[in-house]
Parts: structure tokens; C-alpha cells; sequence
């Protein structure tokens, strides 16, 4: 996939036709695959679904790669920080100001220990409950009020450290398992998304 790069000069904030939220999958840059960046999988799941997957760009003005679609009279700003996770906040946040989103107009992805892998639940704000990547956005945003995707990811076995756990690659079995809860987790946002912010009539129209 090739990824534009917007030039990082000052623009102004994009214009709104309609309403508009931001889906955006926590992790870290350049770690890709492993188990603390599955929102950025589920984020890239989504794009494939609104066939926007080709259009993934480098935004400087809040180093984060950004996608958008528009389904249903409903336009999405897909968002990967180009951050290491405890950062995450200031990508989010850079994202919101430049597209004019309030908190409540943020869903943030990513993984939770608690659940198994092939789990999601979605969170209608409240605390971080642990996660840095969270607690990053809540900061950053001093809001807490973002609906969150959790991802399911398990917890490590034996002797194995959280911190070793969540930095490590998907195994083989669980990236198998990872292909079927990724095209689910992202239908499972999507159709919350749109029940709760889709424009009146836009619904009655999926056939």
C-alpha cells in the first residue's frame, strides 16, 4: 500500500456536509501485529469494509495516518497514531481539532486484557480502566466521554510478562483466529456508529 504524504503547512479545518466521528485504533507505530496495536487491525478492517483502503495518508499536522470514508450520509475519519502508544492523546486530539469532533464524536479500538481473544464489547466512556492508550486520549482530550471498541487479547500464560505479552506478535493460531473477529469487530462498531449517528433515513436504505 502506498501512503501519501500530506505536506505538514497549516490548513484550514476541513469542511462538514454532514455529521461526522472519528474511529481511531490505538497502538504503537511501527508495531504493527502485535497484540497492543489489534486497533490499528481493526481500523485497517474497517477501511477494507468502506473501501477506502487504498486511501490511507500521512497527516504531519497530527502525525497520524488518516483514512475517510463516508456510508450512509455519515462521514468517518479513520485514524492510526503514528505514535507510540502512551501518546496516543495528542494524535487523537490533533485529529479532532482539525476535523472540528468533539469527544463524544470519538471511538477509540483497542485491545483489553480481560477479554479472550475473539471478544469485543463496546464501552460507552468512563475510565481508562488501565489501559495507556486510553488514559493517553482521556488526558489529551480531558474528556472521558469517547465510546471505546475493546478487542479481546487474553492474558499471558506461565511466567510470561504483561508488558512481553502485549508487545509480542499474534501466534499462528491466534492470527487464524484473528482473521474471522477482525471483519466481526469492525461490523459490530460500524453498526453501532451508525444506529446512534447515522442522518434520520439513512438506515431504512441498507437493503
Amino acid at each position: 500500500m502506498v501512503v501519501a504524504e500530506l505536506a505538514g503547512r497549516a490548513r484550514p479545518l476541513v469542511s462538514r456536509t454532514g455529521p461526522r466521528v472519528m474511529v481511531a485504533g490505538l497502538g504503537n507505530y511501527g508495531l504493527q501485529g502485535t497484540r497492543h496495536s489489534v486497533g490499528m487491525a481493526v481500523v485497517d478492517q474497517l477501511a477494507r469494509q468502506l473501501a477506502v483502503a487504498e486511501g490511507w495518508q500521512v497527516d504531519r499536522r497530527c502525525c497520524a495516518d488518516v483514512a475517510l470514508a463516508t456510508t450512509r450520509g455519515l462521514e468517518l475519519v479513520l485514524l492510526k497514531p503514528r505514535r507510540l502508544m502512551n501518546l496516543n492523546g495528542l494524535s487523537v486530539t490533533g485529529a479532532a481539532k482539525i476535523y472540528s469532533l468533539r469527544p463524544e464524536d470519538i471511538y477509540l479500538v483497542h485491545d483489553d486484557l480481560d477479554k479472550a481473544l475473539g471478544k469485543v464489547a463496546i464501552k460507552l466512556g468512563g475510565s481508562a480502566r488501565g489501559h495507556n492508550g486510553v488514559r493517553s486520549c482521556i488526558s489529551a482530550l480531558h474528556s472521558n466521554e469517547m465510546t471505546r471498541l475493546r478487542v479481546g487479547i487474553g492474558r499471558p500464560e506461565g511466567e510470561v510478562t504483561v508488558y512481553s505479552y502485549v508487545l509480542a506478535p499474534f501466534s499462528t493460531g491466534e492470527q487464524e483466529r484473528l482473521e474471522q473477529v477482525l471483519p466481526q469487530a469492525a461490523t459490530s462498531l460500524l453498526e453501532h456508529i451508525l444506529r446512534r449517528r447515522a442522518p434520520a433515513g439513512e438506515l431504512g436504505d441498507r437493503g
